[in-house]
């Protein structure tokens, strides 16, 4: 396609609904051109959702879908046959079985057919490889070879090597390492064509063109990266919060005005019922002037009920110009840890799938820990064995204080039980008014603490497992939490460091979230590696450079 019809996305009259009924979008307009788009929303507005409808997966109740040029899509969760070679993920595999049966003195037409113009194919899948920090990974390896990461990367090779016009990405770095992280970075600032990602990786967003933000089903655009968006979605806001206090402060006057003139009218009704019982006047003439009084007052009284739901109206519209942006606000008084207290002790520790972690170890006080490391070093590993659901190969792991653990999968909440009756099981102590009281504050009101776990959101889970954990009974003074930002809208994770900056225990935390961890508060960085588990400077992390 020349330079003058650059490759697009067009969405027009979009409406989709699951099979429960539950409705997506109704009639969503989105046109994307050339360039990077972060597309940004709460949990559950319906982002990945989009993305599979612009790559066909799924098809719309109505409206139309138009891709121009060749698509290619990475979605949330890979997930690759372990029996597959890296030749096969990449896809080219049956060019290169015909190259090589060309170079072996084979002739037939079918190979060079297959091979066609792209004789350099190997030497293409290696620098794209390269270039991924995968070069050490042969192309005839099988992906049980690989980790989950780089397995998310070779996915991520093969559409880079495909070289489509359109790539959507949808949480390209989830669960991958610092290296990895930076890696996927790079390749998407190179990226010539239409770019389209969804991701909470800040500094991914940082590297975007434009962000489009999903929200109540409709798009709104903002032009730069995500810092520019922040500002101008700051600046919006506060407008909005202008326009909603002078809606109130017009009510407000509106219904004094309307009180004002009952008052007046209920003054005049009572001089005209003194003038009719004392007879100054004739029959006639007060009997006119009651009719005129009446048609006036009530002339009067509708004019101002108007203009009070007028006001209303308009501070109905102002208010939904600001968004919800609760913030979870909880006291925990009773995690407190004091300072030099013993919490935690590692001796000589050796994982079940980790290797050797250290020979003497220990976390004293309100210590603030994020556990780094590469892919597969056995962070998840260690976490499960200092929370008792794995035992060691060898050595102990002894914590001194109660202790909670928040896994990757969220998997701790019944589902067929309500968010409050969760919340019980963790503090069976707990009378139902102090759950409930606790609940408002992570952001689960009235009829929304009844809400069946299995119902939730991904955000909304997140909040409920969280307030589990955080009100559970006795206190824990030592709370372990495992890629706790994973799947997580930005507005999640603001609200996750909120509730953390009120914890007053001891934490460790394993994530590759940089931007999060710094805004948790750290105070001690560990780094696990083939030598074990070892202090480091934040600056000095592998993977930080470049």
């Amino acid at each position: 396609m020349s330079s003058a019809f650059p490759h697009h996305i067009v969405c027009s009259s979009l409406s989709f609904a699951w099979p429960d009924g539950t409705e997506v979008f109704d009639g969503l307009d989105l046109a994307v051109g050339p360039g990077r788009t972060g597309l940004t929303g709460l949990n559950g507005s319906g982002k990945s959702t989009l993305l599979r409808l612009i790559a066909g997966e799924l098809r719309p109740a109505e409206g139309t879908v138009r891709v121009s040029g060749g698509i290619g899509c990475l979605p949330q969760n890979v997930v690759l046959d372990t029996a597959l070679r890296v030749e096969e993920v990449l896809g080219i595999a049956a060019t290169r079985a015909a190259l090589h049966a060309i170079e072996g003195g084979d002739p037939s037409e079918e190979h060079f057919t297959a091979v066609g113009d792209d004789w350099d194919v190997e030497e293409r899948a290696r620098a794209v490889l390269g270039e991924l920090g995968l070069g050490h990974i042969g192309l005839d390896r099988t992906i049980g070879e690989v980790s989950g990461g780089e397995g998310v990367l070779l996915r991520l090779a093969a559409l880079l090597l495909a070289r489509p016009d359109v790539l959507l990405l949808d949480e390209p770095t989830n669960n991958l390492d610092l290296y990895a992280r930076r890696r996927v970075h790079a390749a998407v600032a190179r990226w010539p064509g239409v770019l389209v990602v969804v991701s909470h990786d800040r500094e991914l967003l940082e590297l975007v063109d434009r962000i489009a933000d999903l929200h109540d089903g409709e798009v709104r655009w903002y032009g730069g990266n995500f810092t520019a968006y922040e500002q101008a979605l700051a600046v919006e806001q506060e407008a909005a919060e202008r326009t909603v206090r002078a809606a109130e402060a017009d009510v407000q006057r509106q219904k004094r005005e309307l009180a004002d003139a009952q008052v007046k009218l209920a003054r005049r009704k009572r001089y005209g019922q003194k003038m009719w019982d004392s007879k100054r006047e004739p029959k006639i003439v007060m009997g006119a002037r009651k009719r005129s009084a009446q048609e006036s007052a009530g002339k009067h009284r509708i004019m101002h009920s108007e203009r009070l739901a007028e006001a209303k109206e308009r501070l109905d519209e102002a208010v939904e110009a600001v968004r919800d942006d609760d913030e979870i606000r909880v006291d925990l008084p009773r995690t407190l840890v004091h300072p030099g207290r013993g919490v935690l002790r590692i001796r000589d520790l050796t994982l079940r799938h980790g290797g050797f972690v250290a020979a003497e170890f220990e976390v004293r006080g309100p210590e603030r820990i994020a556990l780094v490391g590469r892919n597969g070093a056995g962070k998840t590993t260690l976490l499960r064995t200092l929370a008792g659901e794995l035992a060691p190969v060898a050595g102990e792991a002894v914590t001194e204080v109660p202790l909670r653990f928040l896994p990757q999968r969220l998997d701790l909440l019944d589902d067929e039980l309500s968010v409050a009756r969760n919340v019980a099981r963790f503090a069976p102590e707990a009378t139902n008014n102090r759950i409930r009281a606790q609940l408002a504050r992570f952001l689960f009101r009235g009829a929304a603490a009844d809400q069946a776990a299995g119902t939730l959101s991904g955000g909304e889970r997140f909040r409920a497992t969280l307030a589990a954990l955080l009100l559970a009974e006795p206190a824990p003074q030592l709370l372990m939490l495992d890629e706790p930002t994973n799947n997580l809208d930005l507005a999640s994770v603001r609200r996750l460091t909120a509730a953390l900056s009120a914890y007053e225990g001891a934490l460790v935390v394993a994530s590759h979230d940089m931007a999060f961890l710094e805004s948790a508060g750290i105070t001690r960085w560990l780094l696990l590696d083939e030598d074990g588990l070892r202090d480091v400077a934040p600056e000095d992390l592998p993977g930080r450079e470049g």
